[in-house]
């Protein structure tokens, strides 16, 4: 039996040694090829979540890119908090299209807007310096506290909401995001209330553990270990789209009227389309408009300017007509600009500057057949590309330069 055992232990070793040493050179190869795909993202205090600084890698999740958070958590180049003389200084506050990892960053809406804002003399004698507060899932809520903790430092002239209709609205309501880990805003007594319970959820007191902290570094420093961490993220997406479509396959069609329209009839995503009837809805876009309100206000307070900007959700301007009227059809809805234009009403009732992209990127898209979300396989969807964002650039420009039409 001895010998037996002595010869199995030694198959093991031996098996584990292969291992070992095909790891080493799937590491090794991962590095010469450049393969860096770290987690860019971290626990924060006061905003549930934030990016992580001097953390650098490769994106690929939609679109490519190389992406360097600066030292002080912002998707951007450094910048001195204290602001040089001759400055104009404007913060973009924002989720995921603020971000913007799908494009190189030179090819961002803020980065070609502060050399537009140059080049067309929009604060005459000042040079522009546009500051990247953007972050990958946020609501407005977090994006008033981004403020609060972050951009004040850095002294701005205007501050730029970059507002998601796709998403922001339910982003803000605990009950239609479903999302325990980070922070809300509650309306108590006529007054908005920030409500810091995330801190004791499960998953946040997961994520700041000093364990999960622990694995972080093995996903930072071994590439293999990033590969593993992409290759499952790349499964369960596309397990959840061969789900998606077996159950619209299989669903029973639905009702030729329904008297209510419901998140489960269209899509959560799908309902900022349409006039709230749903308390959920209603409280959620009122406890919206209010942080809006208030991030106005505080702007106000600091002698700065705020300008609210409503982006594009990629419905809004796929670049063909006949599309657009199938899916108007399919969520019951007569406009694609609902939101677009309750928020401008917003912005009328409470004299706050407003500009709206949707519109113009339609008109744009439509002349020019052109799509302005998505990449590659997948135009059409998702993100702005390249195109999107100076698009984009060029719109908020047209707004804030005086001699540009």
């Amino acid at each position: 039996m001895k010998p037996r055992r002595k010869s199995v232990r030694k198959k093991l070793l031996l098996v584990l040694f292969g291992l070992l040493v095909g790891c080493l050179m799937t590491e090794v190869f991962l590095r010469v090829i450049g393969y860096s795909y770290p987690i860019f993202y971290t626990t924060d205090y006061y905003r549930g979540f934030a990016l992580r600084p001097e953390i650098e890698g490769h994106y690929q999740r939609e679109g490519e890119s190389h992406v360097r958070i600066n030292s002080d958590g912002l998707r951007d180049r450094e910048h001195s908090k204290t602001k040089p003389a001759n400055t104009v200084r404007v913060a973009v506050l924002g989720d995921s299209f603020a971000e913007a990892m799908h494009v190189p960053m030179e090819q961002t809406f803020w980065s070609l807007l502060e050399r537009k804002l140059e080049e067309c003399n929009a604060f005459p004698g000042k040079r522009v310096e546009i500051i990247n507060f953007g972050v990958s899932g946020y609501g407005t809520g977090q994006e008033l506290m981004t403020l609060r903790q972050k951009v004040w430092d850095y002294s701005p002239d205007l501050v730029i909401l970059a507002f998601t209709t796709f998403n922001d609205v339910y982003d803000n309501s605990r009950l239609l995001s479903k999302t325990e880990e980070v922070p809300y805003f509650v309306y108590r007594n006529g007054e908005l209330f920030y409500d810091a319970s995330f801190r004791d959820s499960p998953t946040y007191r997961r994520r700041a553990s000093k364990l999960n902290r622990f694995g972080r570094w093995f996903q930072d420093h071994l590439r293999i270990v990033q590969l593993v961490h992409y290759a499952q993220f790349v499964a369960k997406l596309r397990l959840s789209d061969w789900r998606n479509r077996r159950a619209l396959k299989n669903a029973p069609p639905p009702p030729v009227k329904p008297t209510v329209i419901t998140a489960r009839d269209i899509g959560i995503d799908n309902m900022i389309y349409l006039e709230p009837h749903d308390e959920d809805w209603k409280e959620a876009w009122r406890v919206t408009e209010g942080l809006i309100k208030q991030m106005r206000d505080e702007v106000k307070q600091k002698e700065a300017k705020f300008l609210l900007v409503t982006l594009s959700n990629a419905i809004q301007v796929y670049p063909d007509p006949a599309v657009r009227q199938r899916f108007l059809q399919h969520v019951g809805a007569g406009t694609m600009f609902y939101p677009n234009v309750r928020l401008k009403e917003l912005a009328d009732r409470e004299q706050i500057d407003f500009l709206d992209l949707a519109q113009p990127m339609q008109a744009y898209a439509d002349q020019n057949k052109v799509f302005l979300h998505g990449f590659g396989n997948d135009l059409g969807n998702g993100h702005w590309n390249a195109e999107g964002h100076k698009l984009a650039a060029d719109l908020i420009a047209q707004k804030l330069c005086p001699n540009v039409r």
